[in-house]
């Protein structure tokens, strides 16, 4: 259960070079964290739609 919760971590992390937190504030980190999973999510859908 664990690899299949931090797959979406690993991903972010490897495609944005999200490695290390900047401290600019809790808030400033949520809402870039939720902007890098949405990019993310867009991206991998992306791969799943047939080509037109």
């Amino acid at each position: 259960m664990r690899a299949k919760v931090e797959h979406p971590f690993l991903y972010v992390k490897r495609q944005f070079g999200y490695a290390k937190v900047r401290y600019r504030g809790l808030y400033k980190n949520t809402q870039r964290l939720a902007v890098l999973f949405g990019m993310a999510n867009l991206m991998r859908a992306e791969r799943l739609l047939p080509a037109s």
